[in-house]
């Protein structure tokens, strides 16, 4: 299993901000406007991510159990640009930073051996 569907960390530790041209209400199958706040003239960010305390509003988790995004195939840039550590063969600080926040292990290199295809396993479901 896709170690990222057993944390969801990440999705409590970083505000979420991206370009308002990803919002479903200028782009069709876009980020969910309803779930996102204005940050200010040109960006976006998903309610929860503003301030602390951080959890996105679109996570489904009990962290360090099970995690999914209720909009994995609509999420934002930023979401998709965020590397579970060593996934692609190179440590992720901030997947490493919202693990230790919740005393979660760090991965490693032995975390990913026998998945092919990381990404294509964590959407299979959606």
């Amino acid at each position: 299993m896709h170690p990222c569907l057993t944390c969801g960390a990440c999705c409590t530790q970083y505000r979420v901000a991206f370009h308002w041209m990803e919002s479903d209400a200028v782009t069709p199958g876009g980020v969910p406007d309803a779930l996102t706040e204005r940050l200010d003239a040109h960006r976006l960010c998903m309610r929860g991510t503003y301030a602390p305390p951080i959890r996105c509003v679109a996570l489904d988790a009990d962290i360090g159990k099970y995690s999914r995004c209720t909009i994995h195939p609509q999420r934002p840039s930023v979401c998709r640009e965020v590397e579970a550590s060593w996934e692609f063969g190179r440590p992720s600080p901030q997947c490493d930073k919202a693990r230790a926040a919740f005393g979660l292990p760090l991965l490693t290199p032995e975390d990913w051996i026998g998945m092919a295809e990381p990404e294509e396993k964590l959407t299979a479901g959606d």
